[in-house]
């Protein structure tokens, strides 16, 4: 039985299900908070390596201040509350997205996380943070015409994205009833086995999880070849 080694998710459907149960859109931003450490916790149970969240998106600037404010608030909640657990249940932490064009005060917070956990290794957690794919294919490819390569592959474009060392994930799951991929993760989910549950966020539970994880191990992966 192959296990994933990586798990992306889309946590999606936090202000659906807070209006449905406080008529607060923020109010499921905040418990989909309380669900993040919930599976962490899952995803070090069941051996998974890494972990990407897509935590906030470039498209996000344009919902309504007052949320992306509370979103940022948020942020600086989590790390304050949970960084010291993190640390100690000896998980990394890693940030990929743009990083140039967060709120200043965001900054340093981010820094330290990434300092401070560089060396754990139960499980490697990535926040996709102001994170869209397109820009971090238009990143990579500036990057790639500033050195002057003369041969551009695949493997050249891996190095100039975000996700530069870290293995391309085996499993998407996206939440909240939705079926695409919100330009999150476009190259490097060229062949992860894609699963959509129709629970919000703050409802995904340790079952779901062992549910697809379970699915994911029965599946044979061709990666475009033929099963023998």
């Amino acid at each position: 039985m192959i296990l994933p080694s990586h798990i992306a998710i889309i946590m999606d459907g936090n202000g659906r299900w807070g209006l449905k149960n406080y008529n607060d859109r923020n109010k499921g931003h905040y418990h989909g908070l309380q669900n993040i450490n919930k599976v962490i916790g899952h995803c070090i149970k069941l051996k998974i390596k890494y972990l990407t969240l897509y935590t906030f998106s470039t498209e996000n600037w344009n919902r309504p201040k007052k949320e992306v404010n509370y979103l940022f608030y948020l942020f600086k909640y989590f790390y304050k509350k949970n960084f010291n657990k993190l640390n100690k249940n000896n998980i990394r932490i890693k940030f990929i997205g743009d990083l140039i064009n967060i709120p200043k005060d965001l900054k340093p917070i981010i820094k330290k996380i990434q300092e401070k956990t560089k060396k754990n290794i139960a499980i490697t957690v990535v926040f996709a943070f102001n994170y869209g794919a397109k820009s971090e294919l238009v990143n990579a490819f500036k990057n790639i015409l500033k050195n002057k390569n003369k041969t551009i592959n695949e493997e050249l474009v891996s190095d100039n994205l975000y996700t530069k060392n870290i293995p391309d994930p085996d499993i998407l799951i996206r939440t909240g009833g939705e079926k695409r991929l919100s330009n999150f993760l476009l190259w490097q989910l060229s062949y992860a086995e894609l699963f959509f549950s129709d629970k919000n966020w703050p409802d995904f539970s340790f079952s779901d999880l062992k549910r697809i994880v379970r699915k994911f191990t029965s599946i044979k992966r061709k990666f475009g070849g033929l099963n023998e």
